[in-house]
């Protein structure tokens, strides 16, 4: 495709696509993302030089269990949710560059290509199944722009005979502990039957604090968010000095979403019985939701969630937002 403008000259912004074995490459001004056909999602996000992902982002499905959880016994009824959240099989590839889908270029296809590929739009759709009996399907969809901006699509498929889910929607794992966030939202940690005493506004967080419980548990959720940003001033690469802080931006698309910002997984929170059986914070945990559960409380000794907080795993969830530098 002819991507030259009218004066026969080229346009200075356009992506360039590396076809490698078994991932490809999209590099553009001030970044570069790698997605993987081989670990099933986008493997590097960088930006600036800074590495974002310390892992590849996954659909997730489990929140650590809360005090109110253990009384209902909700962790015993919908428990193969933590293995799903653990353990997903990709099964489909799709790539589409400027809306038109391209044979799954691994090799030997990927020889068909020079190295001089360009595109204004790449779309890289990934199929999981999950390993819950019965299993159901999640579909996640990249889109990367011109301008470095991801634009993510995640569709759950429903399936009958599933039990409720604690959460859903994607987890992403940067390589070094966040200083701060700001979000545009509600104040405070909110959880849609634990919402009404929000205020609406923009706030900072200071580093990634994480309730005390005397058993750690779920916490710190934010939902009804328009945006998020999350600050560090570190990288693995310790030879590189950081002056200031650099940040990256998750916004709604269409709709509000619900975050959490953590520096432990749902299954770290999970496996510690004490706090200081935590282990040392290294890492940031942004979980993007499209479905959180209630949390209950109206009696920790049994009551369940109310029905309009639950999460129906046979109906579809879907939800869209965009990942952007600032």
């Amino acid at each position: 495709m002819d991507y030259t403008n009218n004066d026969g000259k080229q346009p200075e912004e356009v992506l360039q696509l590396i076809y490698g074995d078994c991932a490809l490459g999209i590099h553009g001004k001030d970044f570069h993302y790698i997605f993987s056909y081989q670990f099933g999602g986008p493997e590097s996000l960088v930006i600036d030089g800074r590495e974002w992902l310390y892992r590849v982002p996954k659909p997730t499905f489990w929140r650590a269990t809360t005090d109110n959880d253990r009384g209902n016994k909700f962790s015993l009824k919908s428990g193969m949710w933590l293995s799903a959240d653990m353990f997903i099989d990709c099964i489909g590839i799709k790539v589409f560059v400027d809306t038109k889908e391209i044979e799954l270029p691994l090799a030997p296809v990927n020889n068909r290509y020079s190295e001089q590929e360009k595109a204004r739009e790449v779309k890289i759709k990934y199929t999981y199944q999950t390993i819950t009996v019965p299993a159901t399907i999640v579909e996640v969809e990249y889109v990367v722009s011109i301008s470095g901006e991801i634009k993510v699509t995640v569709h759950y498929h429903g399936k009958t005979g599933l039990p409720e889910l604690p959460v859903f929607g994607m987890r992403f794992i940067v390589p070094t502990k966040a200083v701060k966030y700001r979000y545009e939202g509600l104040s405070g940690e909110t959880y849609p039957d634990r919402r009404e005493g929000g205020i609406p506004g923009i706030y900072e967080i200071e580093g990634l604090p994480v309730t005390p419980y005397l058993v750690p548990q779920d916490c710190n959720v934010h939902v009804a968010t328009k945006w998020l940003e999350v600050y560090r001033n570190t990288t693995l690469n310790n030879s590189v000095k950081q002056e200031n802080s650099f940040g990256l931006r998750f916004s709604g698309v269409d709709q509000d979403f619900a975050f959490s910002c953590l520096p432990y997984t749902s299954e770290e929170l999970e496996n510690a019985t004490h706090q200081e059986e935590l282990p040392p914070a290294r890492r940031t945990v942004i979980s993007i939701l499209g479905a959180v559960r209630g949390v209950g409380g109206i009696n920790s000794w049994g009551a369940d969630v109310e029905p309009p907080y639950h999460i129906d795993a046979g109906k579809d969830i879907s939800y869209s937002f965009s990942v952007l530098k600032l």
